[in-house]
């Protein structure tokens, strides 16, 4: 049932040997794999060109090649004859291997080139009668990192709890970088298997297949046997797994130039979900399987790694890395995709939204639900709401009921309220803390043992479990502590002023609680003064996307959102899905019309529609800017709205607004609450992490203050209260492809 192909086994050499810093090119790693086609129509990198002679990578920027190997192109001018094409590798004459493109032209000619230098490596054409042409490549180790920056540690290895298909595990890590070897495992679907109800079973011997295996259809037309290979291994310290349709007994083995028949040439890229205790681990499980079976019934490919699981590693960045990597690794071995699709849903789907940001050209377009913009977001909005609830409960406990405290936070009712602001302890570090009904500080894997756990009296200097510290690389870190820098800030937030404004809390309510809420300090301990954020991590959380911009990659891509909501309780709450959307508005310069939603909605007819959409923007040819392709694509019926709740409930085609008031249909099926910032005057986008300040305006409050009153007013914001017409402080667009290491390209 497990097959290792031999070029399989030789890629696992040629990664350990990139794992270990080999730096020169032998005649036995230096291959090019001659193509005969190639599947999809993008260039990755920019190409290196002279006189129309052009070299290219298509499986990755040639800046960022990882494992020894990289797909080029390379296209020969009109008036050249491409029998006169050299090709040198690092001075090794590769010609002989590259070979025509069926669909690529009769000038191109396509090879995958294995075997590459840790760092820099040159690659030259030459034809008679043109210009030379040269391409630099810079490969990393398989271990990576590229662009993350240093490793994070410590990091546990759990390569011999991770289950493959058969039930077996990848066994033991090789070496320190939790590398496992690469295994290659079939199973089929049967129809006959779970009482009927059909389930994938482990192929017992992939040159024969048993009776009871089913056939499939995909969405290309072509009927094949449903046999999926399921290959895992270790890349970027993290275990990736890809599958697609390939019958061993009738498909030869795969390469970027002779796919699998029962693929449809397009890619899927799941994440996995949650945040809390995604820290120090390498992951004994994705989250979610890449055996999805309608997906690869309809010949879907599909690709994942416990990196992108953010139950296992709550940091964008590296999931964006991750991703570059795993999909490069699925080109060389099955060929470009038509396109590439990321779904995922709660962490699954902020992850998907902060990598087609971060990193454009990795997703082509999201389809995603239970909508967060980022990790962060929730974690500031927990805070928020603790704070708050720290006020109701401790400081001030008899002077508020809970109505007011309810128009304050924003939230539908008390349990919506302390649901959000448990979503605090993913940023306190400290075991055991005896706070709120259901708070749990200090979120471990029970992996990670217990001496390597950090205490602040009894290992002040162990490993941080908080959202700022999973991310450290990017926020910075306090020299004096090891602590991450954190990018929290409330100086100038008026808790409750939509309250106060409402006549729902009385001026001396409004004025106490701003008073004497206060802050918290670096392991969430609560303090008497407001919290001041870090200006250098809060500058590079926009710069990085740790908190969703909306400005980068997300304004040129089909979006699909099915903002399910849960308003009552358990923080998967609707605003996030608005903010969301706002975030990519303010982006795309006034317009999300590349962002359709829906309420409630139905997954099948959603798929449909949006793959509709997937292929006639990837198929369009023009000259136009992307953005302008992927709206006019967009199919017409393919528009805001929600479902009804009949008992077969009908779509409401209409647009949908951040109100929990009855103004529309879907807004009185459906209405959506706020937060504590947002009651605070704060933007919906939510995405100010810092405030300008202004002074005190009178214009601001729908009462008149009393003498008194605005002497304390101006006591409580010495240096005034936030000005929420204004960009945030730091406030800046995402950097694409923002390196922290040593990528040459940032």
């Amino acid at each position: 049932m497990t097959a290792v192909s031999n070029r399989e086994n030789t890629k696992d050499a040629k990664q350990r040997e990139n794992r270990h810093g080999v730096h020169e090119m032998t005649n036995d790693h230096l291959r090019v794999i001659a193509a005969v086609s190639c599947l999809g129509a993008g260039v990755f990198a920019a190409p290196a060109s002279s006189g129309n002679l052009r070299i290219a990578t298509l499986s990755t920027d040639a800046s960022r090649v990882t494992g020894g190997d990289v797909l080029v192109e390379i296209a020969i001018p009109p008036a050249a004859s491409p029998s006169s094409l050299k090709v040198m590798a690092n001075g090794r004459d590769v010609t002989d291997a590259f070979r025509a493109s069926s669909t690529r032209g009769a000038q191109v000619r396509l090879g995958l080139l294995s075997g590459l230098a840790i760092g820099r490596n040159i690659v030259t054409a030459d034809v008679r009668g043109a210009a030379h042409a040269s391409l630099e490549i810079t490969n990393y180790p398989i271990t990576g990192p590229v662009f993350s920056g240093p490793w994070q540690q410590p990091f546990i290895c759990q390569t011999d709890a991770f289950k493959l298909p058969d039930g077996t595990t990848l066994g033991p890590p090789l070496d320190a970088n939790c590398s496992a070897k690469t295994i290659v495992q079939y199973v089929y679907w049967s129809a006959e298997a779970n009482d009927g109800k059909g389930a994938f079973k482990p192929l017992a011997d992939p040159r024969t297949l048993p009776s009871d295996v089913t056939k499939t259809t995909t969405m290309n037309g072509d009927t094949v046997n449903f046999v999926v290979r399921v290959e895992t291994g270790t890349m970027n310290r993290g275990i990736y797994q890809n599958a697609i349709l390939h019958d061993p007994t009738l498909d030869a083995p795969p390469t970027p130039f002779s796919p699998p028949k029962g693929w449809n040439r397009r890619l899927l890229a799941l994440h996995g979900a949650g945040c809390p205790g995604g820290w120090y681990i390498q992951g004994a499980a994705m989250g979610t399987s890449v055996l999805d079976r309608a997906r690869l019934a309809q010949g879907y490919a599909i690709f994942i790694n416990t990196l992108n699981h953010p139950t296992n590693s709550c940091n964008a960045v590296l999931a964006g890395e991750t991703t570059m990597m795993g999909k490069e690794h699925f080109i060389e071995t099955f060929g470009v995709p038509f396109y590439t699709i990321s779904t995922g849903n709660s962490g699954g789907a902020y992850t998907s939204l902060q990598i087609a940001d971060a990193f454009p050209g990795l997703f082509d377009g999201i389809s995603i639900g239970a909508t967060f913009p980022d990790a962060l977001s929730i974690a500031l909005s927990g805070l928020d709401a603790h704070l708050l609830l720290h006020y109701f409960t401790i400081t001030d406990p008899s002077g508020f009921s809970d109505a007011q405290k309810i128009a304050v936070s924003g939230y539908h009712g008390m349990k919506a309220f302390l649901d959000a602001a448990l979503q605090s302890q993913r940023t306190d570090p400290v075991p055991d803390r005896a706070d709120i009904e259901g708070y749990q500080s200090a979120r471990w894997n029970a992996a990670v043992p217990l001496q390597l756990r950090y205490d602040p009296v009894k290992n002040p200097k162990g490993a941080r479990p908080t959202v700022f510290d999973a991310a450290r690389n990017i926020y910075g870190i306090d020299p004096g502590t090891g602590a991450a820098l954190r990018p929290f800030d409330n100086v100038g937030v008026q808790y409750g002023l939509n309250a106060l404004n409402a006549g729902a809390i009385t001026p001396k309510q409004f004025l106490d609680l701003n008073e004497r809420i206060g802050g918290i300090d670096r392991d969430s301990n609560y303090v008497a003064s407001r919290t001041v954020g870090d200006a250098g991590a809060i500058a590079r959380a926009y710069q990085h996307g740790l908190t969703l911009g909306g400005n980068g990659g997300l304004t040129s891509i089909p979006i699909f959102d099915n903002a399910t909501s849960n308003e009552t309780g358990g923080y998967h709450y609707a605003w996030f899905h608005f903010a969301v959307r706002e975030r990519i508005r303010q982006g795309a310069g006034g317009a999300s019309d590349n962002f359709v939603m829906w309420r409630a909605g139905n997954a099948a007819a959603a798929q449909e529609q949006f793959d509709r959409w997937m292929a006639a923007y990837k198929s369009d040819a023009s000259a136009d800017p992307q953005r302008v392709k992927v709206l006019r694509a967009r199919p017409r019926a393919f528009v805001d709205g929600c479902f009804d709740k009949s008992a077969a409930p009908s779509f409401i085609a209409e647009e949908l607004v951040f109100t929990r008031r009855p103004v529309s249909k879907c807004s009185e099926l459906y209405p959506v609450y706020s937060n504590p910032r947002k009651e605070a005057g704060g933007p919906l986008a939510a995405n100010v992490l810092k405030c300008q300040l202004k002074p005190i305006d009178a214009h601001d409050y729908a009462l008149t203050f009393t003498a008194d009153e605005v002497a304390r007013l101006k006591t409580i914001f010495a240096a005034g209260v936030c000005d929420f017409s204004k960009p945030g402080v730091s406030q800046r667009p995402v950097v694409p492809w923002a390196a922290i290491g040593s990528s040459k390209k940032s």
